[in-house]
């Protein structure tokens, strides 16, 4: 609460007679502001204001001295005015809220938008129109989902055929080992899940926002079919347990014994009827499901506690339940009443129906199955009791082949000579079992963890789920301790009448693990269609993948219904395959590769430290989430390596196709701190020590003009790039600019459009010669710098009015040389093919004149793996002088090739000497006469000059004042001179006075007229050997040092590359950057 002080004036007719008392307004810092006062519901102030109705108030505010004439209406805007002090202006306070208004927002936060629940508009008193947030607490939204997918349908109807396969001590270390995962990602998954709000989506959005939006939207998906698989799992099991326990005579098709053909069209006829009604029953609203699951999990606590005191109940009195032995193979009960082979009655010897299954014609005459003939029948319990020592027998595993009989230990048997006896009456496994199946098909009892995450946005507060495996470990080595072993491994219940295995131990009536069970997978089956659809409503709504938007959208009451539609139709499929023991295997592959990212997310977002992970939950490490990260994977390849290599490439799929065509999402996820962490240590390490040669690859520093409207200039010096990098090294595109910064954007979109990979970097400076000074010197980072400078050509510089073109591109080349940086010019850039055009056939000629470092020789061979020059040929040629032994320079250059292992065609040219001819003398003449007569234009400007200036000065002199004798002024400047400034200086007087004739009638340079007489000559060899080449590599010759040539230096070679359609000028850095050592 805090105290707002204002000064009240009554206004009264005759004047202003203040009359200045003080009210005292208490608030609660959390009262929602409203502009202009529209919403209060502050009694006490009211009432204040009332007694100041009338007349009006006049207020003032003490900070500002703002008067305000306010009746009781307009008193609340006020309030909002003085509860911001003055001293912050109201568009800080448009930016920057009260911490009163943040706090108001974060407390009536709703998830709402994501989630899916039933909510409603209710009017309230003041006529405003509230939205009534979620209202599932821990128990609905958590509890009853989890219990529900934990005690299902794998207790019920698979844990006892598990444990009479596999044996107690197997049975125990696969519960062992799933519930250690399911623990280790439950911890990793509460870290998470307290690190800030949950909305809808679960556990997608736990790893879409911790892992990024390529890894959230792939295992996502995986969840979504996991949870819709997981659907069809509990369905087929209800639809098991009622055609096999409840109604059997309610099967369409008849099922024989090992061929499981007919049961599983029935569980496809049933099943599709099942879930036809269930998404009904979802269509309708989430909350009559957890309407329905109250009853639900009550019926399954009730079976569990049957099932423990039916434990009890076997120490003190085992139930009777026989079971029939021929030998030591189960028999079927359902065809017989009493296992026997003949009976009397009435003293008279009557075959039982049992004989009649085995045996054709009378006792006299009987012809028998010889294996029945050949062993007794042996009745044993079913259920021998806790303390009857059965433990032992079940302590090992009992794997068998398809269709093999079910067979007791240590019964004695002898067998048949015919193998071709009729087997349908025996207890037969329907499946090949092993451990690794056992593994995948118990391993969905333990997802229930996800069950609550996948409703987070209808929760009010998602809580942390714990879930204790206690049930299953216990019911292992109690299952073991008190059913036979037969029994155990009989699925269907075949050897007891037809009832479930489990029922034949539960107290006091089978019948209630029967009904428990069958609500239990019904309960399950409804969960995981109520949560599917949130999950990918979740991944729609994050647009991430652009074909899932249509199911984003959802009913008035929040619920999805398109995504309803295509969760039933997912789900029909997995009911289709008709088999429990076929889907359970696909649902754990998808839920281990939700559990591996869980895990992964939370080790990656621990070890990274960020500062916005500071989760509540606090018992949890970093080594805790890699061990169920590493449990994940192993029980993946475990349970089935192909399904999890499926997955794997699912996901991967996925994956790139959300970075391919997603939209993009910053999310602040894990994967983009650890790329920063590696970048990191990478830059540093790269920093230790210069790259090899062997590593040496140009990291280009791209120049860009920009044309009037921040455009770029020469588009397909981008597309160059990126034939010349391939994505491969670093790239800086950059530009200057004189006054803005808004052309950032633009190069980025031509680079995108060019599929240039590289960063974007934008100079604003005073003129473009310090800018590009600037980047030359500072672009890159650490061991990440630019090694090489790309820049085109200044075309027509010799028609542009000003020299600055010119003049920065020399400045820039003496830049690089002297920052030992590689230079690349190109010229004609707008000729140069774009990443669209393939040069179907042409060379790439090398002029190869001075050795620097060999950068000519590597630039060929990366252009040649664009596919825009990868058709093209490479041919290096070399100039020879008379001295030099040509066949002797070509083979040594064919065997420097074939080491550097590069396909290159050698051709050495010979340049001789000659005489100077006319053309060089007077090419050289008239650029001399160019450059003099623009000197002579500069000098004539700052001579104009120094006269305004002069006068300026005498003009000054003569007002000064006399009497300042310390500082006597003379028309003479003082100065020391050296022996360069007494030179520069006569020249500066000399061409001042040099006169249009005399620069007509001067004498070209000697040095300059052989400069030109190389360039030209060479030029003409370049033109003869490689005019119809594709591109053009020439050394480009240093600039002069001293600037006064640097008109000339242009001219150089302009007159060197004449002619030639494509050129690259290659200025090396000095060092090798190509080697023959592997």
């Amino acid at each position: 609460m805090y105290l707002v002080t204002v000064r009240l004036c009554k206004l009264v007719p005759l004047g202003f007679h203040c009359l200045y008392t003080k009210l005292a307004v208490y608030r609660m810092i959390n009262t929602t502001y409203k502009p202009h006062g529209r919403n209060s519901q502050e009694k006490d102030v009211s009432e204040t204001l009332k007694a100041f109705n009338e007349p009006p108030l006049l207020l003032s505010c003490f900070h500002c001295g703002k008067r305000l004439s306010l009746n009781y209406n307009s008193m609340l805007y006020v309030l909002n005015h003085l509860a911001a002090p003055c001293l912050y202006s109201q568009d800080e306070m448009d930016s920057t809220p009260m911490v009163s208004s943040l706090l108001n927002k974060l407390a009536n936060y709703t998830n709402i938008t994501q989630g899916a629940v039933e909510h409603e508009e209710a009017e309230s008193e003041d006529g405003i129109q509230r939205v009534t947030g979620p209202q599932m607490g821990t128990f609905i939204g958590v509890f009853l989902p989890c219990m529900q997918n934990i005690l299902g349908v794998i207790l019920f109807l698979r844990l006892t055929w598990i444990v009479g396969t596999a044996g107690i001590v197997e049975a125990l270390a696969i519960v062992f080992m799933c519930c250690s995962c399911t623990m280790l990602t439950a911890i990793s998954m509460s870290a998470i899940a307290t690190n800030g709000v949950v909305p809808a989506g679960g556990s997608y959005y736990m790893i879409s926002r911790a892992l990024g939006p390529e890894f959230g939207g792939a295992v996502g998906l995986c969840f979504y079919l996991g949870t819709t698989f997981a659907g069809s799992m509990y369905i087929l099991g209800t639809m098991e347990i009622f055609l096999t326990y409840i109604m059997p005579n309610a099967a369409v098709f008849k099922a024989e014994t090992g061929e499981p053909t007919g049961m599983q069209n029935n569980m496809r006829i049933y099943g599709t009827c099942c879930l036809v009604i269930m998404t009904l029953v979802v269509f309708v609203g989430v909350k009559y499901v957890n309407k329905l699951a109250l009853v639900f999990l009550s019926c399954v606590m009730l079976s569990i506690m049957a099932i423990y005191a039916g434990v009890i109940q076997s120490a003190i009195k085992p139930p009777n339940s026989p079971v029939c032995l021929l030998g030591n193979r189960t028999l079927q009960n359902s065809r017989f009443d009493k296992c026997l082979k003949t009976e009397l009655i009435n003293n008279v010897t009557t075959p039982t129906q049992l004989w009649k299954l085995f045996c054709e014609g009378g006792i006299e005459n009987a012809t028998c199955d010889e294996y029945f003939t050949n062993n007794n029948l042996t009745e044993i319990q079913a259920v021998p009791g806790l303390l009857s020592g059965v433990i032992s027998d079940n302590m090992w595993g009992h794997y068998g082949q398809y269709r093999a009989i079910v067979e007791k230990e240590g019964q004695s048997s002898e067998q048949a000579s015919d193998n071709t006896n009729d087997i349908s009456y025996y207890i037969l496994n329907d499946i090949t079992t092993f451990f690794t199946l056992l593994v995948g098909i118990y391993f969905p009892s333990v997802t229930g963890i996800m069950a609550g995450s996948n409703r987070s946005g209808d929760l009010r507060d998602p809580p942390l789920g714990k879930e204790f495996k206690a049930v299953y470990l216990s019911c292992v080595v109690l299952f073991g301790a008190c059913i036979e072993g037969v029994v155990l491994r009989d699925k269907y219940g075949e050897s007891v009448k037809g009832t479930l295995a489990v029922a034949t131990l539960a107290w006091p009536s089978s019948w209630v693990i029967v009904i428990g069970s069958f609500f239990s997978c019904c309960g399950a089956g409804l969960q995981s269609l109520t949560g599917a659809p949130r999950i990918l409503q979740a991944i729609a709504r994050d647009g991430i993948m652009p074909f899932l938007q249509v199911f984003g959208h959802s009913k008035s009451n929040g619920e999805p219904t398109w995504a309803l539609l295509l969760t039933a139709a997912i789900c029909e499929i997995g009911i289709l395959i008709g088999s429990l023991d076929h889907v359970a295997p696909i649902l754990s592959m998808l839920f281990l590769m939700c559990y591996l990212f869980v895990n992964l997310a939370c080790a990656v977002q621990t070890l990274l430290r960020t500062p916005n992970w500071r989760p509540r939950f606090k018992f949890y490490h970093w080594s805790l989430s890699f061990l169920g990260m590493s449990l994940s994977l192993s029980l993946m390849f475990v349970s089935s390596w192909y399904y999890a290599l499926v997955a794997i490439l699912f996901s991967g799929c996925i994956y790139k196709y959300i970075e391919y065509r997603g939209a993009e999402k910053e999310w602040g996820d894990g994967i983009r701190g650890l790329s920063l962490n590696a970048a990191q240590y990478a830059l540093i390490k790269l920093e230790e020590a210069p790259p090899h040669t062997k590593n040496w690859r140009p990291q280009l520093l791209v120049l860009l003009k920009l044309d009037s409207d921040l455009g770029v200039k020469h588009p397909c010096l981008l597309s160059f790039t990126s034939q010349l990098k391939a994505g491969k090294g670093l790239t800086i595109v950059c530009s200057v600019l004189e006054g803005t910064y808004m052309a950032r954007e633009n190069i980025k979109a031509a680079m995108a459009k060019e599929k240039t990979k590289g960063f974007c970097h934008v100079v604003v400076s005073s003129n473009q010669r310090d800018g590009f000074s600037h980047l030359i010197q500072s672009a890159g980072l650490g061991g990440m710098k630019h090694n090489a400078v790309l820049m085109a050509w200044p075309a027509n510089w010799k028609q542009a009015e000003s020299s600055l073109s010119w003049k920065n591109f020399i400045e820039t080349v003496r830049e690089t040389t002297a920052a030992h940086q590689a230079l690349l010019v190109a010229k004609n850039i707008d000729t140069f093919p774009t990443n669209q055009d393939r040069l179907a056939e042409g060379t790439i000629d090398v002029w190869w004149i001075v050795h620097d470092g060999g950068l000519l020789m590597l630039l060929p061979f990366l252009l040649r793996q664009h596919k825009v020059w990868r058709r093209c040929k490479m041919r290096i040629f070399t100039v020879a002088q008379m001295d030099d032994n040509s066949i002797q320079m070509k083979k040594d250059l064919q065997m420097f090739l074939y080491h550097l292992r590069l396909d290159a065609k050698v051709e050495v040219v010979e340049m001789h000497a000659g005489d100077i001819s006319a053309f060089t003398y007077e090419k050289t003449l008239v650029m001399e006469q160019r450059s003099q007569m623009l000197k002579q234009m500069q000098l004539s400007k700052t001579e104009r000059g120094r006269e305004a200036q002069l006068i300026h000065d005498r003009n000054t002199k003569s007002h000064a004042t006399l009497n300042d004798k310390a500082t006597p002024t003379s028309d003479r400047v003082h100065m020391t001179w050296t022996k360069e400034k007494l030179s520069s200086e006569r020249n500066r007087h000399r061409e001042a006075h040099m006169t249009v004739r005399d620069i007509f009638n001067m004498k070209p340079d000697q040095t300059n007229v052989r400069r030109m007489h190389t360039a030209v000559k060479l030029n003409e060899v370049v033109v003869n050997k490689s005019q119809g080449a594709q591109l053009v590599l020439l050394n480009m010759p240093g600039p002069p040092k001293n600037k006064g040539g640097d008109e000339n230096y242009m001219e150089f070679l302009e007159v060197l590359t004449e002619g030639l359609d494509r050129v690259l000028l290659v200025r090396g850095s000095s060092r090798e950057v190509i080697t023959i050592y592997s």
